[in-house]
């Protein structure tokens, strides 16, 4: 009795189990980088183009239409769908007849349920303009004819 009561007092319990052994080797790591605060783009300016995400798979274009069409003139709604299976990726576009007719989109539109999910509204960002070809063909590399030719004389 005395001896498992020694025995009890000096035995360190161990973590048991995968999930135990990783957080311990995890929180010892030598190479964990400090987290750094994302900062989020400025507001995109006011435009009649609202990008809208959340959406369901099941949302369709005319779907999107209707829900946005009670607070104002909607001139075009998109659905980005996926070029193989036909569903919705999740986002798509809706543009207004004017300003106003959008802002009042967004208002009534952002954090409201469309298809039983919550979907997001705000003025779409113009898209980036697409890299120059003057840049890309001074980069040698795979099928650039312009660069120099490495072993073919």
């Amino acid at each position: 009795m005395a001896l498992r009561a020694a025995t009890a007092t000096t035995t360190v319990v161990a973590p048991r189990g995968l999930r135990a052994l990783l957080s311990t080797i995890s929180s010892n790591f030598p190479f964990n980088q400090p987290s750094k605060q994302v900062e989020k783009p400025p507001p995109a300016e006011p435009s009649t183009n609202l990008f809208v995400s959340g959406l369901s798979k099941r949302t369709t274009s005319e779907g999107l239409r209707e829900a946005f069409a009670k607070y104002g003139e909607v001139q075009h709604a998109r659905v980005v769908t996926d070029r193989v299976s036909g569903y919705s990726k999740g986002y798509g576009f809706v543009r207004y007849a004017t300003l106003e007719d959008a802002e009042a989109g967004i208002k009534g539109m952002d954090g409201q349920f469309l298809d039983g999910w919550v979907i997001f509204a705000e003025y779409a960002r113009p898209r980036p303009p697409p890299p120059s070809m003057q840049n890309n063909n001074t980069v040698p590399g795979y099928g650039n004819y312009n660069s120099p030719s490495y072993g073919r004389q």
